[in-house]
């Protein structure tokens, strides 16, 4: 999961015992709930906007990554799309 969002060109903090994982996504102009509603929207996946855990939690999502490793690539896979489209 972290690899893989860095490759995407996230920043992002390695998880030290968690479950979920909280990638930066200021650079792409977007608030946390807008981009998870258009994240939800398009690609069918829920993530949960960083802004739900208060202030300093805006420009993050939240991720977590208690799935099948099926279902955790499907969205990450998704997730990378949706950060291309919005790049391009």
């Amino acid at each position: 999961m972290y690899g893989r969002l860095k490759d995407m060109g996230l920043e992002v903090e390695l998880p030290k015992g968690a479950f979920y994982i909280f990638p930066s996504i200021k650079k792409l102009n977007l608030t946390s709930e807008e981009f998870c509603n258009r994240l939800l929207q398009n690609k069918k996946v829920a993530i949960v906007p960083g802004s739900a855990f208060g202030i300093g939690g805006e420009g993050y999502i939240r991720i977590s990554y208690c799935y099948s490793m099926e279902n955790l690539k499907k969205a990450l896979d998704s997730l990378e799309e949706f950060i291309r489209e919005l790049s391009n």
